[in-house]
C-alpha cells in the first residue's frame, strides 16, 4: 500500500493531480481508517496507463473514456472502442515525434548559424529586435500557425 505522498512521488506527479484523478474516477484508490487515500498495485497499473496516454497527448476526456471502457464488462465492442482510442493516440504520438524532429532540425540549423556568427564568418543577425520584414528568417515558425 502507498500513501498519497508516496504514490505521487512514484509517478513524479503532484498530490493535487493524484487527488484530481481519483476524484474524476480515472484512478482507483482505497481509504484507510482515517479516510486518507491509499493506493495498491492495481492503482499503480491504472496510473501507468494514464501516464502512457498523457505522454501521447491524450486529453483527460479521452483517458476517462478509455478507463470507463476498461471497467465495462469485456466484449468485442468495448475492445474495439479501446482499440480506436489507442489508434488515435498512436497517430498523435507519431505526429509529435515528427514535430520534435522538425524542431530539432531547426535548432541544429540555428546552432550552425550561431557558430558562423561566433567564428566571424557572418555578422550577427540573430537578434529578433533587429529584424525587419526583409531580413526576418523564414522557416519552422510558419508550421506552428
Amino acid at each position: 500500500m502507498y500513501t498519497l505522498k508516496q504514490f505521487a512521488a512514484m509517478f513524479h506527479a503532484t498530490q493535487h493531480t493524484i487527488r484530481y484523478y481519483t476524484d474524476i474516477g480515472l484512478l482507483p484508490c482505497g481509504r484507510d481508517r482515517a479516510n486518507r487515500r491509499i493506493f495498491d498495485e492495481e492503482s499503480v497499473n491504472w496510473m501507468q496507463g494514464i501516464v502512457c496516454l498523457k505522454g501521447c497527448g491524450a486529453s483527460i476526456e479521452d483517458i476517462k473514456e478509455y478507463c470507463e471502457l476498461c471497467r465495462l464488462p469485456q466484449s468485442r465492442e468495448t475492445l474495439y472502442a479501446r482499440y480506436q482510442i489507442i489508434l488515435r493516440q498512436r497517430e498523435q504520438a507519431h505526429r509529435r515525434v515528427e514535430e520534435a524532429r522538425a524542431t530539432a532540425a531547426y535548432m541544429d540549423e540555428k546552432v550552425r548559424h550561431y557558430e558562423q556568427i561566433l567564428s566571424g564568418m557572418i555578422p550577427d543577425d540573430s537578434n529578433p529586435a533587429n529584424w525587419t520584414e526583409d531580413t526576418r528568417p523564414e522557416g519552422h515558425w510558419r508550421n506552428a500557425i
